[in-house]
């Protein structure tokens, strides 16, 4: 990551507002960004989990979902996601399904920090070995989605807080999350329809 790198501002319906380097929105005062969230699985339906390395600005060394990031000004989400699965995980995805388009949360840490995002779900299934950067992951590990679900939705399982909200979600469109139905792109908030 550049320290220019930027991201997009929205309003809460999801309409762009401008731009702002990404170094100066996660604050106290974080205001409301775009943003993606993904889940990779494999051939078997094993998500893939991370564990953010510990020198992360937020929630640093907590276990989450595969894969988070922004996309740049003018950047399709899923394009965004391809590009982070490469950076993160040295992984490269045929296609990234959009599941979740209008998922969106606000979490404080204990030391007041926010993250606050519009933030789109998506399903990426590959049959590849992953290569974890040291600068985004401190660690990865294969679950079977069902003991993944089960351990979430159960709170038996520390994980983020994005994460926490989006399983109940994800889980309720079926238990076997590689027959989970797409939804349409037009579903997406209009900052994320390119």
């Amino acid at each position: 990551m550049t320290t220019d790198e930027l991201v997009v501002l929205v309003d809460r319906s999801g309409h762009p507002l401008g731009t702002a380097p990404k170094m100066s929105v996660h604050c106290h005062d974080t205001p409301l960004h775009l943003a993606f969230s993904s889940y990779v699985f494999d051939r078997d339906g094993r998500v893939l989990l991370t564990r953010r390395a510990d020198h992360k600005l937020t929630w640093p060394g907590v276990w989450t979902n595969s894969c988070c990031g922004h996309p740049l000004p003018g950047e399709s989400l899923d394009r965004a996601v391809m590009r982070r699965l490469s950076y993160e995980l040295g992984l490269k995805a045929e296609r990234a399904d959009l599941m979740l388009p209008a998922f969106a949360y606000r979490a404080v840490m204990s030391n007041g920090i926010v993250e606050h995002e519009l933030c789109p779900v998506f399903r990426v299934t590959v049959d590849a070995p992953v290569v974890p950067n040291p600068d985004e992951v401190g660690e990865t590990s294969w679950m079977p989605w069902k003991e993944f679900a089960e351990g979430v939705l159960n709170g038996l399982l520390a994980i983020s807080p994005w994460c926490r909200e989006q399983v109940p979600q994800l889980a309720r469109l079926g238990s076997d999350p590689l027959t989970w139905r797409p939804a349409p792109a037009d579903e997406l908030p209009p900052a994320a329809r390119l």
